[in-house]
């Protein structure tokens, strides 16, 4: 018992190296670095020599009445340093509603090369009927990007989040707002 014991703690720490190598030869995902890594990878790039366009998207899916699209639709970056983005939505139903975004990047190749630090993504946002709102990404693209990849696309699409809009609208009256974020 001792000896299966001992086996099933070495093989849950074997595992840790085992996925990272199935990720990266086997499937192509490229998973985080520690920092000491990224920033010795970043020191060897020189960002100053290359730039690279982030192409902006934005739609929603067909049980959101919100319009919601990029404030800029393309922006060249330079490596290793920080842009900030809006996109622009608005609530043209009758009723507050609240939308969960979900973001993509392509191509899938550099989606571990783009940081979001700052994103409306990460938490559901809620619209008055009418109620419009710039929201705020920014993010870093990594000086470590293949060379080969010069054009990046940023899409994100709008889902209602039908459990917070139901517990939003049934809320007694003067009741604080549910997932109410700041623009």
């Amino acid at each position: 018992m001792v000896g299966v014991a001992v086996a099933a703690f070495a093989f849950t720490f074997a595992l840790v190296p085992l996925y990272r190598i199935a990720c990266e030869k086997v499937f192509g995902i490229r998973l985080e670095k520690s920092p000491v890594e990224a920033s010795a990878q970043a020191a060897k790039a020189d960002p100053n020599e290359r730039w690279v366009t982030v192409q902006f998207d934005g739609g929603v899916n067909s049980k959101l009445p919100w319009g919601f699209h990029p404030n800029n639709l393309t922006m060249k970056v330079r490596p290793g340093e920080q842009y900030e983005t809006t996109y622009f939505a608005r609530n043209n139903g009758d009723r507050a509603i609240v939308g969960n975004a979900v973001p993509s990047v392509a191509p899938a190749k550099a989606s571990g090369y783009f940081s979001k630090t700052e994103c409306f993504c990460f938490t559901a946002q809620t619209l008055q009927p009418g109620e419009s709102r710039d929201m705020p990404v920014r993010f870093i693209v990594d000086p470590a990007l293949p060379r080969e990849i010069t054009t990046l696309t940023l899409s994100y699409t709008f889902y209602k989040n039908d459990a917070l809009t139901s517990r939003l609208q049934n809320a007694p009256v003067g009741a604080p707002q549910v997932a109410r974020s700041a623009p």
